[in-house]
């Protein structure tokens, strides 16, 4: 069997529903079974589906059963109110599991509900990763510093469809310290389409390799200041970043993932490609073929 090693197993996790992919429901679940076939499958994770649209998911399985178990990774924009109600209606579809959350915080909700409602979530679902997606405002530093010591992972957006959704290398620098420092487990998502930092030639928006997010948990794990951090996650040099993470040993590049858990993309073949490029995937794995872009 293929395998990836520590650093990048289970690294991807499959977001082909969400923007700018937005593939058809129809295709993306099927094309997630194969990727599960796959010699990359190792470096795919769960399914990340949204909550609103579960009855979506019901009726196409009852066109085309799924063959095998769909982990879903799901998203509630709507907030802690939102996941009862989600997870009564996952409980009912066929050959589904829910492997985790990751839960959006409404503009009305204060932290102090947040938690209560958390902790009320976990109570009944301890088997679920939980992980909050931390809004980028005057509850961000107080959510963080609460996440400490706690079941609950963060999970950072890291870009988005417009150039106000990619937090600037300073701003993402600061939270990766934070939750290294405080030994909090965080994903991240959007804005990830390739291993290195980069810029967008069709938008121009500046967008975080995940990579150099690698790399930045690492520089923090070392007891870089933000300062360092941030270089890390500037820092353009493809082949001195991948060399880098390859000089990494097994223990400390298991350390790092159980920092930097996973982040989702809407191309598994875009990190694959990059990844096969730089010498950091298994050279026995084949590339994804435009017939099965996914």
């Amino acid at each position: 069997m293929t395998t990836f090693g520590p650093l990048l197993t289970h690294l991807c996790d499959d977001a082909a529903l969400f923007p700018p992919g937005n593939a058809p429901i129809a295709e993306a679940v099927p094309a997630h079974a194969v990727h599960a076939d796959a010699d990359h499958a190792p470096l795919v994770g769960s399914f990340v589906f949204p909550a609103g649209r579960l009855g979506e998911l019901a009726e196409l399985l009852e066109r085309q059963p799924y063959a095998g178990e769909l982990e879903l990774s799901l998203t509630v924009p709507a907030g802690t109110a939102a996941v009862a109600p989600a997870l009564a209606k996952a409980a009912t579809l066929d050959s589904v599991s829910v492997t985790a959350l990751e839960i959006a915080v409404p503009a009305e909700q204060t932290v102090d509900e947040l938690f209560a409602a958390l902790d009320e979530i976990a109570s009944a679902e301890p088997e679920l990763g939980i992980f909050v997606e931390v809004p980028r405002d005057e509850r961000r530093s107080e959510i963080l510093t609460r996440l400490a010591g706690t079941p609950f992972s963060a999970k950072f957006r890291t870009g988005g469809i417009v150039a106000e959704a990619y937090p600037d290398e300073a701003e993402l620098a600061d939270a990766i310290r934070t939750v290294v420092a405080t030994d909090v487990p965080f994903k991240a998502t959007a804005g990830l389409h390739h291993a290195v930092r980069n810029t967008d030639p069709e938008t121009g928006f500046e967008q975080h390799g995940f990579l150099n997010i690698l790399d930045a948990v690492a520089v923090a794990l070392d007891g870089g200041d933000n300062a360092a951090v941030a270089n890390a996650l500037a820092d353009r040099d493809s082949a001195a970043l991948a060399s880098r993470l390859k000089e990494l040993s097994d223990e400390r590049a298991a350390e790092v993932r159980s920092r930097f858990r996973s982040y989702g993309t809407c191309s598994i073949a875009d990190p694959l490609t990059d990844l096969l490029e730089l010498g950091l995937a298994p050279s026995t794995v084949s590339p994804i073929s435009e017939g099965n872009h996914a």
